[in-house]
């Protein structure tokens, strides 16, 4: 996509919701002004035309998650990954689409009451998930890192919850209450698919939710799928040394 100073703001987030994050930093209304180009939204707000599409074009450029063999990464960097990259991706995206979803509710709810039901759903997402992540990143990943580093000096490591299966098992069930969570979101959105009648804001939340679920099924299939087998497989092999 190209990106100039006479792009459109609001057919840019049509066309790319991820603009949307770009556009609400710099307070530039892409919702009821979003006939204007680029270049008037800067000059009005007096802000650098180039240094906001240098930033657009990093908010949109193409994911190339999909050609990253996972599998043939250690353990503990799968570990470092996860948290720092989807782990920061929810808690940024929490506080992104919490507003925006108050918003959408506040004045669309009337006539879409799913919404309401939507909004206390993801409230209950970002309460659950961000107790979940807390316990991966102070107890599972901490305790993955100390096996890779017994492995790899053979020395003995004691497990404060006696076997990694564990914690594993709760966070593969809490991965899946997650799952069937915004299962119920995206049903009751028709698959985020906004209304006929729906604002810019409701049709970028909605965006914004679908982006949230499809990173919250790659980030569930990394840990469930290749981390937490990995994990199981190197504790086997410890446990002569186990204390």
């Amino acid at each position: 996509m190209s990106i100039t100073n006479e792009t459109i703001v609001g057919e840019l987030v049509a066309q790319d919701y991820r603009a949307a994050a770009i556009f609400k930093q710099n307070k530039i209304d892409f919702c009821c002004n979003g006939h204007r180009s680029i270049a008037e939204a800067c000059e009005q707000k007096k802000i650098d035309s180039k240094e906001l599409i240098e930033k657009l074009n990093e908010a949109t450029a193409a994911n190339e998650n999909s050609n990253i063999d996972y599998t043939s990464w250690p353990i503990d960097l799968l570990a470092d990954y996860i948290e720092k990259k989807h782990h920061r991706f929810v808690k940024e995206k929490i506080k992104e689409i919490t507003p925006f979803l108050h918003k959408v509710v506040r004045v669309h709810g009337g006539r879409h009451p799913e919404l309401l039901e939507i909004e206390e759903l993801f409230k209950e997402s970002c309460e659950d998930f961000a107790e979940h992540m807390e316990k991966e990143e102070e107890v599972l990943f901490p305790y993955i890192r100390e096996m890779v580093q017994a492995k790899q000096n053979g020395t003995n490591i004691q497990a404060p919850f006696g076997t990694v299966q564990n914690p594993i098992n709760m966070m593969m069930s809490e991965h899946d209450a997650e799952g069937e969570r915004f299962r119920k979101i995206a049903e009751l959105s028709n698959n985020y698919t906004p209304p006929i009648d729906a604002c810019s804001t409701y049709k970028v939340t909605f965006s914004l939710l679908k982006e949230f679920e499809e990173d919250l099924h790659l980030h569930i299939h990394l840990e469930n799928n290749i981390l937490f087998p990995k994990a199981i497989k190197i504790e086997e092999k410890l446990k002569p040394s186990l204390a």
